[in-house]
C-alpha cells in the first residue's frame, strides 16, 4: 500500500468560535481525548457536562476497561481586577450555573483540548492533556493581560462510568490532605483512590455535596439524567501576567506529568499518521487518519504481557471481536501501521475458543464472551487485507492462517449457538433467543430484529473466507488449498440459489426453517463489496442499485427500507424505543465502506462512478466539526436530517470511511496511470 511523504505537520485543529452562538448548538459539540489505556476525558465544547459518561478523568482499572469515573469537573473562578469571573458551566434543573461560556471566545480541538477566555483586559486559556500510558489528567491554566487569583474546585464522581452517583445513596466518600494535595476516595465502593495537586496552590478544605447536575443528552435517551458530585474543598493560587499554574489529577498513585512533552508526543503521533495517506490527500482524510488513534489501546492480562486492541467506540463500548476486525483495515492498515494490526490479530486469537474468537471481552475483567456467529469470520477478511496490503506471507502461515482453518474447521463441525455447516453447505446458526449477527439488539429474550438460521452477510463472509484460504495455501498447503476451494465450490452456487431473490432484483436478508425473508435490508450489499462474490456481475449490479434505491443516505445505509410497514424514522427515547429502532431504518455509518467498495466494483472504477462515490462522502467531512469534533458518531436517524445518534466515537465508523475514501483515491491514481 503505497503512502508518500507527509510535511510533519498534522492538519490545522478544528476551531469553534462560541461568542453569539446558540447555547443549544454548543451543547451538541463534543470533544474526546483517550489515550493508549483507554483512559479518556470528553465532555462539549463550553466544558458543560451532558452525559454521564463526560468528565476529565475517566480512569480505567483494568486497561482499557473497568472504567471509573472519578474526578467529573472542577468549578473555575478567577478574581481580577476586583470582578470576578467564573468560567465552569453546569446544568442544572431549569438553571445553567455558573455561565461561563458568557466569556469563552473558543474552543479549539488540538493536540491538547484548548479553551480561550476574555476576561475584561485579560485573556486565560484552559489546556487538557492526559499522560499516554497511565491514568493520569493535567489541565493548564494561562494567563495573559494581567495578575489574579485562580481558585480550582474539584468535583469528583468516584463511581462505575456506567452508573451516576447520588448523595443519598451509601458511600463513605472522604479526602485527605497530603504532600500539599489530596486524596479522594469512596471507601464503601472499591479501592480506587483519586489524587488532586495543584502546583503552587493552597488547598481549602470545605466538604460538601452540589446536587442534582443535570445531563441532558441521558435525559434524551430515556435515562436517569441527574447526578450529585462530592466536592471536598478548592485550591487557591495566584496567576501573574504570562504564567501557568496546574492541576494534576491522578488514579490510585500520583503521576508526574510532563505537559509540554505530552502536547509534543501527541502532536507528532498526529503528524505522522496524518502523513500515512499522504500529504495531498484532502483534509478529511488526514482528520480520519488521525481519529484512528483513539481506538487503538492496549489490553491487559493476568498472566501474559499487554496486547494491542481496539475500542469499538466511546463513550461506552470496549472492545468486540466484529468491530475490531471490520475496523483493522481502515485504522491499522490504511494508516501503515503492521504492527499493531499484529497484535490485534494475536489478541484476539489467543482468546479462540472452540473455533470462535471473542465477540467482545467483559467490561471488568479479561474473560471473553463468544455470542457472535461472522465475528471469526471477519477475522479471515481482516486478514486477507492485512496479507493484501503488507505480502506478509510469514505471519499468515504462522498465525492467521492456523487461526483461520480452526474457525473453519469448528464451523463445519458444528460449535456454540449451533453455528454448523448445513447440508446444502450454507452456514446456519442460533434461534429465536439469540441475536448472533451484527443486528444483535434484544429486550430481554426478545430479540428485536431475529436473524436465526441462514443470514445473508454471514454467508457471504463463510463464501469469501473459503476462496480467501483456497487462494492464500495455494503454493504452501495444497492439499488444505483443494479442500477449501472445494467446499468454496459448493458454497457459492448454494448461496446463490438460496438468497437470491428473481422478483426484486436483490438478495433475501435471512433464511429461517426454509423461509425466506425478502425484508430489503444493507446486509446483503457484502455479498458484493466482499474480497469474492458468488454473485454474477448482473445480480451485483442489480444489488447495488437496489440498496441504493431504498437505502442509502448522506450518512450511510439505513438498516431497512423505509417502504417496509416497521421502518423507523427515528431513533431516540426510551431504552426500548431505541432498541427497536437501532437496526430497524437507523442509519449506520460503517456501511458506507462496503457500499462505496460495490459500488466502484460494478462500476470498473470508472472517472464518474468515482466523482460519484466522491460527493456520496461528502456530508462525513462536514460532519467532523458538528457532533464530536474530529469523529463520525455510530449511528444516525433514517429520516432527514439524519441526525446523529448513539456513541460520538465509533471505530467502524471512522475505520470505513477513511477506507472508502482511500479506495477512490486509489483507483483515481490507477485510472490516471
Amino acid at each position: 500500500m503505497p503512502h508518500q511523504p507527509g510535511d510533519g505537520c498534522p492538519p490545522p485543529p478544528l476551531v469553534v468560535r462560541c461568542q453569539g452562538q446558540d447555547l443549544d448548538g454548543l451543547l451538541n459539540k463534543e470533544w474526546l481525548l483517550a489515550n493508549r489505556i483507554g483512559a479518556y476525558a470528553s465532555s462539549t465544547v463550553i466544558g458543560c457536562n451532558t452525559r454521564r459518561y463526560h468528565g476529565l478523568l475517566i480512569a480505567t482499572a483494568n486497561p482499557p476497561v473497568g472504567r471509573v469515573m472519578t474526578l467529573s469537573t472542577v468549578m473555575e473562578q478567577v478574581e481580577l481586577d476586583g470582578g470576578v469571573y467564573e468560567l465552569s458551566a453546569n446544568e442544572f434543573p431549569d438553571a445553567f450555573a455558573p455561565r461561563g461560556w458568557e466569556h469563552l471566545v473558543e474552543f479549539v480541538n488540538d493536540a491538547a483540548p484548548r479553551f480561550v477566555y476574555r476576561l475584561g483586559p485579560a485573556e486565560l486559556t484552559k489546556e487538557i492533556m492526559l499522560a499516554d500510558t497511565a491514568n493520569a489528567l493535567v489541565i493548564r491554566y494561562t494567563l495573559r493581560g494581567a495578575s489574579a487569583k485562580l481558585r480550582l474546585t474539584p468535583l469528583a464522581a468516584m463511581r462505575d462510568y456506567h452508573g451516576l452517583r447520588k448523595a443519598n445513596e451509601p458511600h463513605q466518600m472522604i479526602f485527605q490532605q497530603r504532600h500539599g494535595g489530596l486524596i479522594l476516595q469512596d471507601r464503601l465502593h472499591g479501592q480506587c483512590d483519586l489524587h488532586i495537586v495543584v502546583a503552587d496552590g493552597l488547598f481549602q478544605p470545605a466538604p460538601l455535596w452540589w446536587y442534582r447536575f443535570l445531563y441532558r443528552q441521558d435525559l434524551s435517551r430515556g435515562q436517569d439524567g441527574f447526578e450529585d458530585l462530592y466536592c471536598p474543598g478548592s485550591f487557591l493560587c495566584e496567576l501573574a501576567d504570562g504564567q501557568s499554574r496546574q492541576l494534576t489529577a491522578c488514579l490510585n498513585q500520583p503521576t508526574a506529568v510532563d505537559f509540554d512533552t505530552a502536547v509534543a508526543r501527541r502532536r507528532e503521533r498526529a503528524a505522522e499518521l496524518a502523513d500515512s495517506v499522504g500529504p495531498t490527500t484532502d483534509l478529511a482524510t488526514r482528520r480520519l487518519a488521525m481519529a484512528s488513534d483513539a481506538f487503538i489501546v492496549q489490553r491487559s492480562f493476568p498472566n501474559a504481557p499487554p496486547s494491542t486492541t481496539i475500542l469499538a467506540g466511546y463513550h461506552w463500548f470496549a472492545d468486540w471481536g466484529r468491530d475490531a476486525f471490520i475496523a483493522l483495515p481502515g485504522l491499522l492498515l490504511e494508516t501503515a501501521r503492521f504492527e499493531s494490526a499484529r497484535q490485534v490479530f494475536r489478541t484476539f486469537a489467543s482468546a479462540m475458543s472452540e473455533g470462535m474468537i471473542p465477540n467482545r471481552f467483559d467490561d471488568y475483567s479479561s474473560s471473553a464472551h463468544y455470542n457472535s456467529i461472522d465475528a471469526s469470520l471477519w477475522f479471515i477478511i481482516a486478514a486477507e487485507r492485512y496479507v493484501q496490503a503488507t505480502g506478509d506471507m510469514k505471519f499468515w502461515q504462522g498465525v492467521l492462517m492456523p487461526a483461520a482453518n480452526a474457525i473453519l474447521t469448528a464451523y463445519h463441525v458444528g460449535t456454540r449457538f449451533d453455528i454448523r455447516a448445513d447440508a446444502d453447505s450454507l452456514l446456519t446458526g442460533g434461534s429465536r433467543k439469540t441475536q448472533l449477527t451484527w443486528m444483535d439488539a434484544a429486550l430481554g429474550d426478545e430479540v428485536v430484529t431475529p436473524r436465526q438460521g441462514k443470514a445473508v452477510e454471514v454467508n457471504a463472509l463463510w463464501h469469501s473466507a473459503h476462496q480467501i484460504m483456497a487462494r492464500r495455501c495455494a503454493g504452501n498447503n495444497d492439499r488444505m488449498a483443494l479442500h477449501y476451494a472445494h467446499l468454496a465450490e459448493l458454497i457459492g452456487p448454494a448461496m446463490v440459489r438460496a438468497f437470491w431473490n428473481d422478483s426484486a432484483r436483490c438478495l433475501y436478508d435471512c433464511i429461517t426453517d426454509g423461509r425466506a425473508d425478502a425484508s430489503i435490508r444493507p446486509n446483503q450489499i457484502l455479498a458484493v463489496s466482499l474480497p469474492y462474490s458468488a454473485l454474477s456481475a448482473t445480480q451485483q449490479a442489480a444489488v447495488v442499485a437496489t440498496v441504493s434505491d431504498h437505502l442509502l443516505t448522506p450518512m450511510g445505509l439505513r438498516t431497512l427500507s423505509p417502504f417496509d410497514g416497521r421502518y423507523r424514522r427515528r431513533y431516540g427515547g426510551s431504552w426500548e424505543s431505541r432498541d427497536r429502532a437501532y437496526h430497524q431504518g437507523t442509519v449506520w455509518a460503517w456501511l458506507i465502506g462496503p457500499f462505496i467498495e460495490a459500488y466502484l466494483k460494478v462500476n470498473d472504477g470508472s472517472f464518474p462512478a468515482l466523482a460519484q462515490a466522491t460527493r456520496w462522502l461528502e456530508a462525513f467531512d462536514a460532519h467532523l466539526g458538528e457532533a464530536a469534533l474530529g469523529f463520525i458518531n455510530e449511528i444516525f436517524d433514517g429520516d432527514p436530517p439524519h441526525e446523529p445518534r448513539g456513541c460520538v466515537a465509533q471505530a467502524w465508523s471512522v475505520a470505513e470511511v477513511l477506507r472508502a475514501k482511500r479506495l477512490i483515491a486509489r483507483a483515481a491514481a490507477e485510472r490516471k496511470a
